[in-house]
């Protein structure tokens, strides 16, 4: 049942007719819990009570698969004035952002343009920015764009997905551009050509490149809510004495609050990934694919009235 549910959110969040109507009806039946508004205030406001709490932050201005360049450049400079609020505030937040949103799939010459333009406002203003990591099918060309900047900008990561099979290789590759990487499971459907289909199987890559990255002596962040995850990270950095200023914790915006609280407590870096904007939609139906606790609160929130 859990692999039927997931199947269909994941189906339902590329669904253009019902990402329209979410943008016009706003953060109903229980979007508010996973994301910080749909305006930058809003999310200023979120920020403030999490770093208020010892909690950092990544920010992300939710959108992908935007098809028009005119969308696009907007999307860039929404970003840009995102990095200068984030800094006007003196807020501890990093920034996210998808390159489908950016123009992936419109042309490289846009894409590169619009993150070139953000990588230097954020170099300006001393944030970090992080590439998210779409399906499998936009993998390479994220990785090709990402090596290419790296180049250039020296505040600047990206993600690696443990269900995918070419990942360890991924890593192993990445180490020649001292990456900091963010590693998680994945949130996508794929299919078992390119996936490991099995979740005891992703488990088990998933450790395998968090010892890899780490003792590759570049900084990683295990962005997961899997206490098996987290316990396995805790002994395997006191295990070969990784400095804590080399690796972090990551967790969605509403997923686990005690948790995130929990690690702080204990001494270890929490960052939160927080997501705003109108574009809420898909990455709501992929919160609900990943937990289904996450199903059961939204079904109790439509039904307390």
């Amino acid at each position: 049942m859990k692999q039927v549910l997931r199947d269909v959110f994941l189906f339902l969040s590329k669904n253009k007719a019902l990402t329209t109507l979410a943008k016009r009806y706003g953060l109903n039946m229980g979007a508010s819990r996973f994301v910080a508004g749909e305006t930058i205030n809003a999310a200023m406001d979120v920020i403030k009570l999490l770093n208020d709490q010892d909690l950092v932050v990544t920010l992300d201005y939710l959108g992908e698969f935007v098809d028009n360049e005119v969308e696009a450049n907007l999307r860039a400079k929404k970003i840009c004035e995102t990095i200068e609020a984030i800094a006007n505030a003196n807020l501890n937040s990093q920034v996210s952002l998808k390159l489908t949103s950016l123009g992936l799939d419109i042309s490289e010459e846009i894409v590169l343009e619009n993150l070139r333009m953000i990588l230097l406002v954020a170099e300006h203003n001393n944030i970090f920015v992080t590439i998210d990591m779409e399906d499998f099918k936009r993998c390479q060309k994220t990785l090709d764009i990402y090596k290419e900047l790296r180049k250039e900008f020296n505040g600047l990561g990206t993600v690696i997905q443990a269900y995918l099979y070419r990942s360890e290789r991924d890593v192993g590759e990445l180490i020649h551009y001292q990456s900091n990487l963010r590693l998680v499971k994945g949130a996508y459907k794929e299919p078992p050509e390119v996936a490991f289909p099995n979740k005891s199987d992703v488990d088990i890559n998933y450790k395998k490149l968090i010892k890899q990255h780490l003792l590759n002596g570049y900084f990683t962040a295990i962005a997961t809510h899997d206490d098996a995850i987290i316990e396995y990270t805790k002994r395997m950095v006191q295990a070969h004495k990784i400095p804590h200023d080399q690796f972090e914790f990551q967790m969605l915006y509403g997923i686990r609050p005690e948790k995130q609280l929990e690690l702080v407590n204990e001494g270890y870096t929490m960052r939160v990934y927080v997501p705003f904007g109108a574009d809420w939609y898909g990455y709501f139906m992929r919160r609900l694919a990943e937990r289904p606790a996450n199903v059961a609160f939204v079904m109790k929130g439509m039904f307390r009235r």
